[in-house]
């Protein structure tokens, strides 16, 4: 299976459009997304984010932050750990949290969903977005699955 990490930020005038603003900027504004809990097939590749169909059905592990507080620092990130047999992917937000912060919190969590399950890991990828807010801003980080049939 092929995968995409991408991410994105924007402000809007509402939450909904601070939301969908930085969706069209990680490239998957257009699509139906479709959250699925993170699990990854054997041999997963990742690879560069492909342009979707608008409408398309699309599924991810989606991590996103929205805040209205002027001077706040919003992040989310995707982080995940492939193994030989099978990977797992997290999610992570945060609020004024130091990058650093969010990454040991992601790195922490995919390796004990590893470890559970008695997984050597082979291969680790993270994709982090932040963003200062000036009045409503939202950040995504997302981990998007392709559509075997197109991709």
């Amino acid at each position: 299976m092929k995968v995409s990490l991408t991410k994105g930020a924007s402000e809007g005038p509402t939450k909904l459009n601070a939301f969908d603003n930085a969706l069209l900027e990680a490239k998957i504004g257009n699509v139906n997304l479709i959250p699925v809990s993170s699990m990854l097939p054997p041999d997963t590749q990742v690879v560069e984010m492909p342009e979707l169909e608008p409408g398309e059905m699309t599924n991810c592990v989606l991590s996103h932050q929205y805040s209205n507080n002027p001077g706040d620092e919003i992040s989310a990130i995707i982080a995940f750990c492939q193994a030989k047999e099978m990977g797992c992917v997290v999610e992570a937000t945060g609020i004024n949290k130091s990058q650093k912060e969010l990454k040991d919190e992601a790195k922490f969590m995919a390796h004990y969903m590893m470890e559970k399950r008695g997984l050597e890991i082979i291969d680790y990828k993270e994709i982090i977005q932040t963003h200062k807010v000036i009045e409503k801003a939202s950040v995504v980080a997302a981990l998007v699955y392709h559509n075997p049939k197109r991709h």
